[in-house]
């Protein structure tokens, strides 16, 4: 395993690549992995012959959050242990991309050229998180162009995420197969994400209470419950009641994130809330 921090370096070894033929695929990540994003790579692995897993933790889309400035400073940076857990894989990556902030924006990413998905990309965390996915957008972009991929893979925990990145590979013409991998859950039913360990033990327990929230609405639903919004206003009345900060907890289409109704058949439930120190987001699909 091959760990490069210029893009100079990653494309002379994509190059070697493309030029014997082999499929390359990518799993974006911000570093702090767990055992979602290693599920990422063993499916990449399972896609093609060659696997980049690139860590940068991205000031771009770090605006707004928490409202302080300072989850970008405080986000974990673990690339030495990260890479441990990487190579002793049996479907290790064959490249580690792990450049410096100004390797990606050599300018700042200030005064760097911007991609915006409009629309889906201002809704929901994009209303709370303003500026956040123009960030992931612009990053995704420049990893897309950096490695030249064929495949990349992402999580459906950030659903919403999914399918600003789906939007912008198609309407930028990116030869790319986005591939987004079923999230993975702690024993409780806890989405997993870098975000936890801002989490006491005792929070731990209660954060479990997103998804159990998720799954009673979904029941309802299709038990045949007709007002949704009620449904969706209750659960953010429970979730504060456990000690939740809720920000949104809505029923969507999963194609577009668009408003929807229990009898849409593409329906996915989408919350997003504070507890203690750290901002969970979790989603759970109608059948």
């Amino acid at each position: 395993m091959n760990i490069i921090d210029t893009v100079a370096e990653l494309r002379s070894t994509v190059s070697q690549w493309r030029t014997a033929g082999q499929r390359i695929a990518l799993v974006p990540t911000m570093g702090n992995l767990h055992a979602g994003h290693l599920q990422l790579v063993e499916e990449a692995r399972q896609r093609a012959e060659r696997v980049v897993v690139s860590i940068f933790v991205n000031p771009m889309q770090f605006t707004n959050v928490g409202g302080d400035g300072k989850d970008f400073e405080r986000y974990p940076r673990t690339l030495a242990a990260d890479c441990e857990k990487l190579g002793a894989m049996p479907a290790a990556p064959e490249v580690v991309f792990a450049p410096s902030v100004d390797e990606v924006y050599p300018h700042g990413f200030e005064q760097q050229a911007r991609v915006e998905v409009p629309g889906i990309g201002d809704i929901l965390e994009g209303e709370f998180r303003p500026g956040h996915f123009t960030g992931v957008a612009t990053v995704v972009a420049k990893l897309f162009n950096m490695s030249l991929p064929d495949v990349a893979l992402f999580g459906e925990k950030d659903f919403q995420q999914l399918l600003v990145i789906r939007r912008l590979t198609a309407e930028l013409c990116f030869p790319v197969e986005i591939i987004g991998i079923p999230t993975v859950r702690e024993a409780n039913g806890l989405a997993m994400s870098s975000r936890n360990q801002y989490l006491s033990d005792e929070e731990r327990q209660t954060a479990a209470l997103l998804y159990q929230t998720l799954q009673e609405v979904k029941q309802q639903i299709e038990a045949g419950a007709e007002d949704s919004v009620k449904l969706c206003t209750q659960a953010m009345a429970q979730l504060q009641d456990a000690g939740f900060r809720p920000e949104y907890f809505e029923l969507r289409r999963s194609s577009d994130l668009q408003p929807a109704d229990p009898q849409d058949k593409d329906g996915i439930l989408l919350s997003a809330a504070w507890l203690g120190e750290a901002r969970l987001i979790d989603n759970l699909r109608l059948s």
